[in-house]
């Protein structure tokens, strides 16, 4: 398959025609081998327009929503970034594709290691990747000027908000298990301002500040 060519249609019709104009976020989508992040009996769906399992009940999230998550960070590449729900590993280069850190967080030891792998043999050197309860993040590396959480929330857990820096931004999905909206919240000197993206679906995010196992 023209994986390349692939990924270009994949940026051309669910990514830019829907919205998502960021140049270094649309150039981010078209470099990285989302194929290689998906198990190989779901390689030729990897550049569709939905969701693909990568084993033990997660999902490797819609292409449109991880350019739209990463859009709302309005990353900087000075920027040092937490991700909660390291999963495949795919959003995680994207990201290193646009910062300058990122701390990424997965419960699921079979998926650390395997995202480990496979982020490694790509050659990102701007990643720390650690297994763990990622509702608590990684208190000793904070502040973060950024934090995405890539699985859905009954509330926002207060230890994410705490290691966000001032002027940080965090995007999250916040509601019950089976929708959530899309928030992205941003720390000023004056508190905390919360804006409302839109519906969305994603697993539940499981841990001590998020739903019980």
């Amino acid at each position: 398959m023209d994986f390349e060519a692939l990924r270009e249609q994949m940026v051309a019709v669910q990514i830019r025609a829907r919205g998502v104009t960021a140049a270094r976020v649309l150039a981010a989508m078209r470099k990285v081998p989302r194929h290689l992040f998906v198990p190989e009996a779901y390689r030729d769906q990897a550049y569709e327009d939905h969701p693909a399992p990568i084993g033990e009940g997660q999902t490797i999230s819609q292409p449109y929503i991880v350019a739209e998550m990463t859009q709302a960070l309005g990353l900087a590449e000075t920027d040092r970034v937490l991700e909660i729900g390291t999963g495949s590993g795919y959003q995680t280069a994207i990201l290193a594709e646009l910062c300058s850190k990122v701390y990424t967080v997965e419960r699921l030891p079979g998926l650390h290691a395997a995202a480990v792998r496979i982020l490694a043999g790509l050659g990102y050197e701007n990643v720390a990747a650690r297994c763990g309860d990622g509702t608590l993040g990684w208190p000793e590396e904070a502040p973060f000027d950024a934090v995405l959480v890539t699985a859905g929330a009954p509330v926002t857990p207060p230890a994410l908000l705490a290691q966000l820096a001032l002027g940080g931004r965090m995007v999250i999905p916040v509601g019950d298990q089976h929708i959530q909206s899309l928030t992205r919240l941003v720390r000023t000197e004056r508190g905390v301002r919360s804006y409302d993206l839109g519906g969305c679906r994603f697993v539940p995010l499981l841990g001590e500040q998020g739903w019980k196992a």
